[in-house]
């Protein structure tokens, strides 16, 4: 019976159908065809987002939101401008920078893929750089987000198996500055052999009366993630307090904030919200049938059966978790997958910590991953060049990112450093 469930699932991705209806309609068919009363749904559908951190979701994207309305991405855009901008290729070092800083906010690649190709693509396009460069630097620096906190991907992998919010943030901390560092050693060397154009330096009061203007924007960040870490107050009453901050930051601080727009916030903010929730409670729904299924008891026996070498089974994962995030969003792809593949690490004595950012960090890879790679097409739309140019421009991009991979995945120490650190 799980090949109706597996096979109904695989032919609407085929076909294009959204996630949530794919897995919706996959279970479905599922349970008509094994009998089982379809009050199930809407059972197994709300207990899945029946949990109290899940609430934080909503919160961290009306706040994300807030700030960009309220002018927060340009003023960071031109904050990387003023410090980098003078070096060669230094727009593109200022738009890899940007996505560092805007993780903090957006905690999504794919918004921040938009938000900031939006501004920056166009820009690079302008003063000379190839279309194609100039998206592909867009789409690799975007899978930095979610790993740096807050990150919406983060909570959900805590919320599905019990790790702590605060220790996850952490954990994410360095590897996200190692894969942006590096990310923007590459785009300086490649813009050295290209001759790509610079800026003029900023003065010293430039760079200070705009590191001000981006500072309250930034402060955001350090409210949310030490508020956590330092136990002032949970997950979801940082994801409030994060909103009050933004309304008050874009209202009387940057004063870009009107209450039309605050009102286009709050609909978008409630589409997107609605949107995952009703993902999560389908994937709920998936992951009960799987279980009922045996199907993570039987993924586990055979790759403990293989092999029960930690190293083995975490390159068995890189590989699979690159492969499906190349087609399959990354929400739905921890909410399906990471319980199960979690079991599997625990049972070699992969600390569970860093198996969640080796995770993390595959399925954002997995974004910008040719063919399907989901970043690569935004970034391309927002160029409007063709996905073929942008993936053949990706491809050292991939390569650096593959890299930071391997030596987060080689060296716990990059993740548990500073969970420990902070907690013994």
């Amino acid at each position: 019976m799980i090949w109706i469930l597996l096979g109904s699932f695989a032919v609407f991705l085929l076909l294009r159908f959204p996630i949530a209806f794919a897995l919706g309609l996959s279970c479905l068919i599922y349970l008509l065809a094994a009998g089982i009363p379809l009050i199930i749904v809407p059972m197994k559908m709300y207990s899945g987002i029946d949990v109290f951190v899940l609430l934080s979701i909503p919160g961290f994207i009306m706040a994300g939101n807030l700030m960009n309305q309220g002018g927060l991405t340009e003023k960071i855009i031109d904050f990387c401008n003023r410090l980098v901008g003078h070096i060669r290729g230094g727009l593109a070092l200022a738009n890899i920078a940007a996505s560092m800083l805007f993780a903090g906010i957006s905690g999504t690649a794919i918004s921040d893929t938009a938000s900031i190709g939006s501004v920056m693509i166009p820009a690079m396009k302008k003063e000379g750089y190839d279309a194609p460069f100039a998206c592909a630097v867009t789409a690799a620096s975007s899978t930095v987000g979610p790993i740096i906190p807050p990150s919406v991907s983060m909570i959900i992998a805590a919320t599905l198996t019990g790790l702590s919010v605060g220790k996850l943030f952490l954990a994410g901390a360095l590897p996200g500055l190692l894969l942006g560092l590096s990310l923007m050693g590459l785009t300086y060397y490649i813009s050295r052999r290209r001759q790509y154009p610079t800026h003029e330096r900023s003065s010293w009061r430039q760079v200070g009366r705009s590191f001000f203007n981006t500072f309250w924007a930034l402060l955001m960040t350090v409210v949310i993630l030490f508020g956590i870490i330092g136990g002032f107050f949970t997950p979801t009453e940082a994801s409030i307090v994060a909103v009050v901050y933004a309304l008050l930051v874009g209202k009387f601080v940057y004063r870009r904030l009107t209450l039309r727009k605050a009102l286009v916030v709050l609909l978008d903010s409630m589409r997107t919200s609605a949107s995952l929730m009703v993902l999560i409670g389908f994937a709920n729904l998936f992951g009960w049938i799987l279980i009922i299924e045996r199907l993570p008891q039987t993924v586990s026996e055979g790759i403990l059966g293989f092999t029960d070498n930690p190293y083995v089974v975490l390159l068995l994962v890189n590989l699979l978790l690159i492969f499906v995030g190349t087609f399959m969003e990354t929400i739905a792809a921890l909410l399906i997958l990471f319980p199960i593949l979690l079991n599997v690490a625990v049972a070699v004595d992969i600390d569970p910590i860093h198996f969640a950012v080796v995770a993390l960090l595959n399925l954002m890879i997995g974004l910008t991953t040719p063919p399907l790679g989901v970043c690569l097409f935004v970034a391309a739309g927002i160029g409007k060049t063709s996905i073929g140019s942008v993936t053949r421009a990706g491809f050292p991009f991939l390569l650096v990112s593959l890299l930071v991979l391997a030596l987060v995945t080689l060296i716990p120490g990059l993740s548990l450093w500073l969970p420990e650190l902070f907690t013994d």
